[in-house]
């Protein structure tokens, strides 16, 4: 707790800087090539640091939606650029073709989910962005697509950055925590529903006992 007050003492005297704002755009950028970097946890800080303005909280939601674009749109390039030589290696003999028409046949066939929500997911952005450029997935659907799911995630991190901030206006240490807390939470919650989703139904028969399953 100490470590956090220190800390978000030492952020809340940059709040007032134009820097903010362009390490918040270039931290949400970089995240797509550099996974380690911390977007999200910048975005909900500075969110928390704010509390309930919705002038500031609004041009954070624009700016880290726009920064992280940005970096997806860059992410892309990449992969185009660096995907002949990878696909060319991939398609080496009737197993390779076979492989990479199966890789392009899932980004074609998910390629929504995967440029949504893969942002979610440790290094998604990364993976995304490279796997539809090297892929040749078309980028104007790119850019429509991708330009949607960075205004949800940046939303999603101002919401949950709000929530701590309103709760703990004068201790934004213990806005942290609970935002994070709630951030845990619903990364918990979204992987349980989808480890449901994903468990195969049971198949019942019946005989003269009555109904049996599996």
């Amino acid at each position: 707790m100490e470590v956090l007050e220190q800390v978000t003492g030492v952020l809340r005297d940059t709040v007032g800087s134009p820097w903010l704002w362009v390490i918040v755009f270039a931290v949400a950028g970089l995240d797509a090539l550099l996974p380690f970097m911390p977007s999200e946890t910048t975005v909900v800080t500075v969110a928390v640091l704010f509390g309930p303005d919705p002038g500031k909280l609004l041009a954070l939601a624009i700016t880290a939606t726009v920064g992280a674009w940005a970096g997806d749109c860059l992410g892309y390039t990449v992969g185009r650029q660096a995907g002949p030589k990878a696909i060319a290696r991939l398609q080496r003999g009737p197993s390779g073709r076979q492989r990479y028409e199966w890789a392009k046949a899932k980004v074609d066939r998910h390629a929504t989910m995967l440029i949504i929500a893969a942002r979610y997911l440790p290094g998604g952005r990364v993976a995304s962005a490279l796997a539809t450029g090297s892929l040749g997935y078309p980028f104007r659907e790119f850019v429509v697509k991708d330009a949607l799911g960075a205004g949800l995630w940046a939303v999603y991190s101002v919401l949950i950055g709000l929530a701590g901030g309103a709760a703990f206006a004068d201790e934004p240490a213990k806005g942290l925590l609970l935002s994070f807390g709630l951030g845990l939470a619903l990364v918990a919650a979204i992987e349980s529903g989808r480890r449901l989703a994903r468990r195969p139904a049971l198949s019942c028969t019946r005989n003269d006992e009555g109904r049996v399953c599996p």
